[in-house]
């Protein structure tokens, strides 16, 4: 029985090394994957807001498509933001119908009446939506996911 039971030791001795040296190999690994998503975020972000259209704020579809929010990609591939939203602090939402922004390209939100094109978009108000002294942009992806947001002056 002892030669057995010497047997049975080795086996598990060899069993136990075996999986230490699995786990160490696969602990940098692990982490270096981590360190990648990491790298990766924000994919799509709030680059520029202009709250405050340059004039006098008259509501003329000039006006209104000089408040504006740009998104930017930053990544090297293209991104639908088809169901996306961008959101104000009062619950003004325009939701992306398909719109496709590019790799590392930006895009242009603007309040006022206009045709899509690439790199800008319209929303169709009549009303101004950002607020001059104060309020925040928020980007949601299709899951309601807070993808980027973007704050000027106090809070309220």
């Amino acid at each position: 029985m002892s030669s057995a039971s010497s047997s049975v030791r080795r086996i598990a001795a060899t069993v136990l090394a075996a999986g230490a040296i699995v786990s160490a190999a696969a602990l940098p690994a692990a982490a270096h994957d981590g360190d990648r998503h990491q790298q990766r975020h924000p994919r799509v972000e709030i680059s520029r807001v202009q709250a405050d259209s340059p004039g006098r704020d008259d509501r003329s579809n000039r006006s209104l498509n000089n408040e504006w929010v740009e998104i930017t990609n930053t990544t090297r591939d293209a991104i639908n933001l088809r169901g996306w939203t961008l959101r104000d602090n009062d619950g003004n939402r325009y939701r992306f119908d398909n719109v496709r922004i590019g790799a590392r390209a930006t895009i242009r939100i603007h309040t006022g009446n206009g045709r899509d094109t690439r790199t800008d978009l319209f929303q169709d108000r009549r009303n101004y939506v950002w607020d001059n002294g104060s309020d925040t942009a928020t980007l949601r992806d299709d899951r309601g996911r807070t993808v980027d947001t973007e704050s000027w002056g106090r809070r309220r």
